[in-house]
């Protein structure tokens, strides 16, 4: 197997390309697919300042470093969710990740700052732990972008992740949804802009990226996310990959290109939402939603993460 660029031995192939990389042309590969794609799609001027979601995973980890490598000023933040042992060593990894390259990263602790955790928070509310875990990282992810002066948020949705999304949103057409999934989403009163620079990278992909850049990262899946429709519809997608490479990169992207303008984002307009009572985001009651999510978890025990995978089988 030889790279398609140099002709030397190649340590990975990429059948929707059909084509092999070595580590060198591979690592260019990952990062002109990410310049690619932020130049397409509007996501950052090299004179703003980012912040990147991250879990201490792979895709969050190889977004920051190559952002970092491509000159972006990109700073990290990490939310420590309280999901036991997982929560340690992801926050372990993101870290070190920082520490190793000399770069900045903000830390909030649900059970420090909000005296909860996401198994309690799922408990409490009686919703399911992904719903309860969604709801907090999006608003500290906002809030914090905005507070900190941050122009970008960066996620580490990679091709995988938004293919299966778009997937579980067709098959019910979830129209809201469907006008949301874009890879850039522009900033709005209360809501920094919204980028995902991996659309174009496969998990595969940002994975191996990790392993050539000597990149530790936290390999095991969130204990709290089994059953969860999202896996299943990747699994779904992936027997479908196996038999015709390229149908997700056909599937995400042909709906960006031929389908998405069809659907309205019907929250794009945030201006007309009242401000929240007690934190000051954008609300459509007294309090937004995470308030309320703080509000009904306050004072109540610790749960441990078994006895919340145990109930929600």
């Amino acid at each position: 197997m030889k790279c398609r660029v140099c002709r030397e031995p190649a340590v990975i192939d990429i059948r929707r390309h059909n084509a092999n990389f070595c580590v060198p042309h591979f690592e260019k590969y990952c990062r002109d697919q990410v310049v690619k794609t932020i130049d397409e799609f509007e996501m950052a001027r090299p004179d703003e300042r980012l912040l990147v979601a991250v879990s201490g995973g792979k895709d969050s980890l190889a977004v920051w470093d190559i952002l970092h490598d491509l000159g972006y000023a990109a700073d990290g933040l990490y939310i420590g969710l309280g999901i036991g042992d997982y929560s340690d060593v992801s926050g372990q990894h993101a870290r070190a990740f920082a520490r190793q390259r000399g770069l900045h990263l903000i830390e909030i602790d649900l059970r420090e700052s909000y005296d909860y955790d996401i198994p309690t928070a799922s408990k409490v509310t009686k919703r399911v732990p992904c719903s309860a875990c969604g709801l907090s990282k999006r608003h500290l992810f906002d809030s914090a972008a905005l507070e900190h002066g941050y122009d970008v948020l960066v996620t580490g949705h990679n091709l995988d992740d938004e293919a299966a999304v778009l997937y579980g949103n067709v098959l019910r057409w979830q129209t809201d949804y469907l006008g949301r999934q874009r890879p850039t989403l522009p900033g709005r009163h209360g809501f920094p802009r919204k980028v995902k620079p991996l659309v174009r990278l496969s998990e595969r992909e940002t994975a191996a990226y990790c392993v050539l850049r000597g990149i530790d990262y936290l390999v095991d899946e969130c204990p709290m996310a089994a059953g969860n429709k999202h896996l299943r519809y990747k699994e779904a997608l992936n027997a479908t990959e196996a038999a015709s490479p390229g149908s997700k990169h056909a599937f995400y992207f042909n709906f960006l290109r031929n389908a998405a303008e069809r659907f309205v984002d019907d929250n794009n307009d945030a201006s007309t939402l009242g401000s929240c009572q007690r934190c000051g985001s954008p609300a459509e009651s007294e309090l937004c939603a995470f308030c309320r999510l703080v509000e009904r978890t306050a004072g109540a025990e610790p749960v441990p993460v078994e006895l919340v995978r145990k109930s929600s089988r």
